[in-house]
């Protein structure tokens, strides 16, 4: 088979275009890439600008149908919700406090006001009938004693004793 001699010379420049190119393309390497990465900077710009007014937009879009006390009205309704959370937690510890049998608060104010009434009248009865009191005490010491001296006491029976023989 016989090549034609104009493949020869087109195969010939095609190789010399390649090594042409190959050593424009390592001399001008780090140029492009510079120029490639400015691009790709720039580009990142405008589309974070365009991004940016877009967010913009629909943020006013949003104010607007919302009303622009947004802020409030969401902090408005937590509030009222964590009002309601109480008001239930409150409520579920006072019944089960009350199934357990202890007293709520206003029962124990209750107690406490009833005790300083009490000591208030046993101060004041104190402070007007010493002698009383004197003979009111040693009243109920002598019905002790007495009550401990009508009981007799049990005599306990004697243990015996098992004698060990000796084999």
């Amino acid at each position: 088979m016989k090549i034609h001699p104009d493949f020869d010379e087109a195969a010939r420049q095609i190789w010399q275009g390649g090594l042409d190119a190959l050593t424009r393309a390592q001399a001008q390497g780090s140029q492009v890439l510079d120029a490639l990465v400015q691009e790709g900077l720039a580009m990142q710009r405008r589309t974070q600008a365009m991004a940016g007014s877009v967010a913009e937009k629909a943020q006013a879009a949003f104010n607007q149908k919302l009303g622009d006390n947004v802020t409030e009205k969401l902090s408005d309704n937590l509030g009222q919700q964590w009002s309601k959370l109480e008001g239930l937690f409150e409520e579920r510890v006072a019944r089960t406090l009350q199934r357990l049998g202890l007293p709520t608060a206003q029962e124990l104010q209750a107690l406490k006001d009833r005790i300083a009434r009490l000591e208030a009248e046993l101060t004041s009865k104190g402070k007007r009938h010493p002698a009383r009191e004197a003979q009111a005490t040693k009243t109920a010491l002598g019905k002790k004693t007495k009550a401990a001296a009508k009981t007799p006491a049990r005599k306990t029976p004697a243990r015996k004793i098992a004698v060990k023989k000796a084999r």
